[in-house]
């Protein structure tokens, strides 16, 4: 049997369990306690164990005339951080006991999704401190209301609920929010003022907020967009032109979102459409006259009345005036006078016209410039199907190539020219619908062929040889200010085959031959050496006799070059 003066083991557990009366002490847990003494301002406090701990009374709230919170024979609960320190006391805490407390408390309501009241007590960085009872919280700023709040002071100290959004003990961190209560209260009242609005309903609301988009309008706790396409009939284009902040406007909800709880509203609604009988007020072909409402890379708006525009197509702007952007045109509010072309009130559109208030160009030209008269105007430019000149009103007059020269090609001809040149030209055809005028340049010199005598065939003329190729000569004949050009064939050289050779004639020669056809059609002339020298030699047989009357080919033939050399 162990000595009682030196207990065992066991004994000493059982004297501990005497002592202690079953309860369990664990570190870090919540006690209660009895207050047994008051002393230099703090609570004494047994909670069991061999030694007292003590509290500052100041954990306590004071009493209303002043006094301690708490007394002695008060029991109270504390949260038991030691057993005991290095002298010999148990170190107990009230306000850890209260913080225990509390984030007990805390995670039920959290488990049940449920708010908690607490108070804004402090400012820290990027947000607020919040007391739940015991427990501090961290607010974010964007947490404090729907909208940024510029001044919190109002809420500072005010007891109010507050949506738990995250809970990590082991951290001590707890976040919360009072914008999520204010979301979900105004969530609940929405949907109740959506209950009792009716599509078609006219209301009375005030303008609480203005955007580049259409305005926000409050019903009564409720806001509505009314969408700047709304507001009027006509164009507007913003909405700062119609409304201003607080301004109370008559509006009917046009449609009521159930899903999203999203309110649509119009003014225009509420007045007279304008569109009605659009057809009868403007019909195709009327003249008016329009404000410039807006300008676009596609034409330009015309209001013809409030709520009524018409679209100006960039191909209908200009008679003249080719891809060039409307805005070099006309600008925005100038007054124009327009032709409506086309009305479609199904689709709300008119199709006007601004070039067809102007005198037609071309229509012009061919009032004061019939076919057959005479033009002059600057070389505008030169391409390869023929030659552009600038006339009266902004219009051009093409020559093409087989127009520019009697004899020469296009190509050669066109070379001539240089841009910025005046020219004459003679008006060939005006094709108003297609808005082209067709001019020549070689008109004006006179067709070679174009008289009956000119050239016939049988007729004996001079031509100069211009070039010598294998298979013949090229050569050149009448006027040298409207030169004519014909092929002499090799087999047309001579009469003698062996004086077919292109190579006896030289580039200058001057020789003589037949005209064997003449085709004005194609501007045409066929010659021939050949046939002119069977021509002479039967002229010279029949002169001066045959070799059936006793006169030799040689002694023909030498009288007839003996009377040409003469008459040379």
């Amino acid at each position: 049997m162990a000595d009682k003066l030196n207990p065992s083991r066991d004994d000493f557990a059982a004297l501990l369990e005497e002592t202690l009366g079953g309860r369990d002490f664990a570190e870090g847990t919540v006690v209660q306690g009895k207050v047994v003494a008051i002393e230099k301002d703090f609570a004494i406090i047994d909670v069991g164990l061999k030694t007292e701990g003590r509290i500052p009374v100041k954990e306590w709230d004071a009493t209303e005339d002043g006094k301690p919170g708490v007394k002695v024979g008060d029991t109270v609960e504390v949260f038991l951080e030691r057993l005991e320190n290095a002298l010999g006391e148990a170190v107990i805490s009230r306000e850890k006991a209260k913080r225990e407390e509390a984030w007990t408390r805390l995670e039920g309501v959290y488990a049940k999704n449920e708010p908690v009241i607490g108070s804004i007590v402090g400012r820290v960085k990027g947000g607020f401190t919040v007391d739940l009872g015991g427990a501090s919280a961290f607010l974010p700023g964007s947490q404090v209301d729907i909208r940024p709040v510029r001044d919190v002071g109002p809420l500072m100290g005010k007891q109010q609920p507050f949506a738990i959004l995250k809970m990590d003990r082991p951290r001590g961190n707890i976040v919360v929010s009072r914008r999520a209560i204010l979301e979900e209260a105004r969530a609940e009242q929405r949907t109740e003022l959506v209950g009792q609005l009716l599509e078609g309903e006219i209301r009375e609301g005030v303008v609480k907020n203005i955007t580049d988009y259409g305005a926000f309008v409050d019903l009564g706790g409720i806001d509505g967009l009314l969408h700047v396409t709304d507001m009027s009939w006509k164009r507007v284009n913003h909405p700062s032109q119609v409304l201003a902040v607080g301004d109370t406007v008559t509006v009917q909800i046009v449609k009521i979102n159930p899903d999203t709880q999203r309110i649509s509203l119009g003014m225009k609604q509420l007045q007279s459409d304008p569109w009605d009988g659009v057809e009868a007020k403007y019909p195709p072909g009327a003249r008016f006259t329009g404000r410039i409402t807006n300008i676009t890379d596609y034409g330009a708006f015309v209001e013809l009345e409030a709520g009524v525009e018409g679209l100006v197509h960039v191909s209908e702007m200009s008679w003249t005036k080719k891809n060039v952007h409307p805005g070099k045109i006309v600008s925005t509010s100038q007054e124009v006078d327009v032709v409506v072309l086309d009305v479609d009130p199904s689709k709300r559109r008119v199709s006007l016209g601004l070039k067809q208030a102007q005198p037609n160009p071309w229509e012009a030209f061919i009032e004061t410039h019939p076919v057959g008269s005479v033009v002059e105007g600057e070389v505008k430019n030169a391409t390869e199907f023929g030659l552009f000149i600038g006339l009266d009103n902004d219009i051009d007059g093409m020559v093409h190539l087989s127009d520019l020269d009697w004899n020469q090609s296009g190509e050669e001809a066109i070379a001539k020219f240089r841009k910025g040149e005046m020219v004459k030209a003679q008006v060939l055809d005006v094709d108003v619908e297609k808005e082209r005028i067709s001019l020549g340049i070689k008109q004006l010199s006179g067709d070679p062929l174009a008289s009956d005598d000119t050239y016939r065939k049988g007729q004996t003329i001079t031509v100069q040889v211009v070039e010598v190729t294998s298979g013949g000569i090229d050569v050149k004949f009448g006027e040298d200010s409207a030169p004519m050009t014909a092929f002499i064939r090799k087999t047309d050289l001579s009469r003698d085959r062996q004086e077919q050779r292109p190579e006896r004639f030289a580039v200058g020669d001057r020789i003589d031959a037949q005209v064997t056809n003449v085709d004005k059609a194609a501007r045409r002339v066929s010659l021939s050496i050949k046939s002119l020298e069977v021509a002479e030699d039967k002229e010279a047989i029949e002169k001066f006799g045959s070799s059936d009357s006793g006169a030799s080919l040689g002694d023909i033939l030498g009288a007839a070059l003996r009377e040409k050399a003469s008459k040379e």
